[in-house]
């Protein structure tokens, strides 16, 4: 009788921890990306490169002045595709541990 009481309260138990290791991992996840995002930012999201904010302003490039903004795009696409597929990265997992 006692192993059968003592089976819901066990099971509780675990579902407890269970939540708790998810907090923490969710948590671990979360620091690492808030450590690793900045840099990206700062290195990945040159606003001067991107073509959007200059269409705002109306600002009118020449042929030239656009395809250097675009070589400069795809050099910073290329450098830093790594950073922001380890970003992506953590963000799968993230929403993988929270399911």
């Amino acid at each position: 009788m006692r192993t059968v009481a003592l089976a819901p309260l066990l099971l509780a138990t675990l579902g407890l921890v269970g939540c708790q290791s998810k907090t923490e991992k969710v948590n671990k996840l979360l620091a690492q990306y808030n450590a690793e995002y900045p840099a990206y930012a700062r290195e990945c999201l040159d606003p001067v490169t991107f073509r959007s904010a200059r269409m705002l302003t109306g600002e009118k490039l020449t042929a030239e002045q656009l395809a250097t903004l675009d070589a400069k795009k795809k050099e910073r696409d290329a450098r830093c595709k790594p950073e922001a597929d380890g970003l992506a990265q953590i963000q799968r997992e993230i929403l993988a541990v929270q399911q």
